[in-house]
This record gives structure tokens, C-alpha cells and sequence, in this order.
């Protein structure tokens, strides 16, 4: 009766491997895919710039307009650097009519459980906690 059970439980869980194996290539697949370019993510960025000054800052400012985005420097995958990285920087004017230069960067495989990709950005004049460094350093 034991063995039956033991054969029973062995079988359902190779039964399940199939399952295990897709969603592992589909994980797999995610990370590897294409890590996107300045310009897709800058909408991401426009909506989390507002949030973060409004909800950190107690600022009612947001991203009015983008000026000419570009790559400054982008930092693949190696054995020293785990995680790819893209930096990014534009001229973004707020609604409070002022220009500052926004950087950004973007690092593929470090979003939600190591799928997908982040985006941490700073804004000249808004990171009074430097938490990007003195004048957003670590971003550029």
C-alpha cells in the first residue's frame, strides 16, 4: 500500500514538471528579453516623477514637456557588473516652468524578482537628500 502511495505521489509530481519547465523558459525569456531604449520608458518616468514629488516633496509638479532625450553611456552585463545598465539624460521643463536636467537609468533584470527591467531617475534641484549623490552623480 506505501509503494502504491510513493508511485502515486511520484508520478503527479512528474506530471507537473512540464508546467515547471514553461513557466522557467517563460521567466527565462522575460529577462533576457530587449532592454528598451530611453525614449519607451520616458512615459514611465513623466508619471513617477509627479507621484514622487507630490507624495515626497509635498510638490504639485510634474513633467510638462521632454526636450532631446540621449543615451549617455550604457554598461553591459559582465562578470564585474551583474546588471545591465543604460544612462539616459534630457532637458525636461516642469509645470512650474522651469527647465532641469533629468537623469536616468535603466537596469534590465532587476525588476519584480529579477524580471523585466527599473527605472531610477533625479532631477537637478529635486533630491534634497541626495540620494543620488550630490547633483544626481550616480545617474549620469
Amino acid at each position: 500500500m506505501t509503494n502504491r502511495l510513493l508511485i502515486r505521489a511520484a508520478l503527479s509530481l512528474a506530471s507537473l514538471m512540464p508546467l515547471a519547465l514553461l513557466m522557467s523558459v517563460a521567466i527565462a525569456t522575460e529577462s533576457l528579453a530587449a532592454m528598451p531604449s530611453c525614449e519607451q520608458v520616458a512615459g514611465n518616468v513623466s508619471s513617477r516623477f509627479a507621484v514622487n514629488n507630490r507624495e515626497f516633496l509635498k510638490v504639485d509638479l510634474a513633467v510638462q514637456d521632454f526636450g532631446s532625450i540621449r543615451e549617455s553611456r550604457f554598461q553591459p552585463a559582465d562578470e564585474t557588473h551583474r546588471v545591465e545598465r543604460r544612462y539616459c539624460n534630457t532637458t525636461i521643463t516642469g509645470t512650474d516652468g522651469h527647465r532641469r536636467t533629468l537623469w536616468y537609468a535603466i537596469e534590465n533584470t532587476w525588476g519584480l524578482a529579477g524580471v523585466g527591467h527599473s527605472v531610477e531617475f533625479c532631477a537637478s534641484g529635486l533630491d534634497p537628500w541626495h540620494v543620488y549623490g550630490a547633483h544626481c552623480a550616480s545617474l549620469r
